[in-house]
């Protein structure tokens, strides 16, 4: 992988330093917060790709069916 050296003043340095968790470096927060955002258009294009098992299918049905008949409800205020 090619790297490339940049120059930032030391308040950005603070600001991205705040920023990156431990083991993170600091291109993968730089990434994070720039990179476009994956949206619900970027599923429904890589769908087709997508092959999942009649068993898998199943389960996710089921999980769905669930969740329908018990709705998580937000405490009353």
């Amino acid at each position: 992988m090619a790297v490339k050296t940049i120059t930032i003043d030391l308040d950005a340095y603070e600001l991205l330093a705040r920023h990156k968790g431990t083991g993170q470096s600091f291109s993968a927060v730089i990434k994070q917060h720039f990179e476009p955002r994956k949206t619900a258009a970027t599923l429904l294009r890589a769908l087709p790709e997508v092959i999942l098992e009649e068993k898998t299918l199943r389960r996710i049905e089921a999980q769905a069916k669930h969740r329908r008949r018990h709705i998580a409800r937000a405490p009353r205020l």
